[in-house]
């Protein structure tokens, strides 16, 4: 197979399970068939960003988006888009919109059709996650959320402070 089509298969497995939590890097480079740091390295060549960098745009793209037409609060949002950390998540938010989900959300709500009630979009998200809410013992961060610490990720992904 070639390298692109096995990056790929790990890409659109990316897009397709971007809500899970527990969607870890090991598992991502086994779709491509790689080891986890030539995945990583191959990723970036192929398509300017991490791994960890792309999934934390798709899960900050759906979140905007939940944002905008559900009526659910911050930390819903957070779990629901796969972040284990409600402050990961609003550092991860405001670095890539420049607003944190509550200004983002009273800036864009009141501009088209009334919010989805919060009951309706967490049955439809898959029910609610009364159990992955809960304070767990050996709780990670979600894949993506760890990216800052990440020796592989080269220094030029890093924003400078304003």
């Amino acid at each position: 197979m070639d390298k692109m089509r096995q990056l790929r298969l790990a890409k659109d497995a990316m897009d397709r399970d971007w809500a899970e939590p527990e969607l870890d890097l090991v598992a991502v480079a086994a779709h491509a068939g790689y080891s986890r740091y030539h995945f990583i390295r191959a990723f970036k060549e192929a398509y300017g960003e991490t791994p960890g960098q792309y999934l934390t745009h798709r899960r900050i793209e759906r979140a905007e988006e939940m944002l905008r037409s559900a009526d659910l609060s911050v930390t819903e949002i957070c779990h629901l888009v796969g972040f284990s950390s409600l402050g990961s998540f609003s550092a991860r938010f405001k670095a890539r919109t420049g607003l944190t989900p509550s200004e983002y959300r009273g800036k864009h709500v009141g501009r088209g059709a009334a919010l989805i009630p919060g009951c309706y979009a967490m049955l439809w998200a898959g029910g609610f996650p009364t159990a992955t809410l809960k304070k767990r013992r050996d709780v990670r961060p979600a894949y993506g959320e760890e990216q800052e610490a990440d020796p592989i990720s080269t220094s030029s992904d890093r924003r400078a402070e304003p």
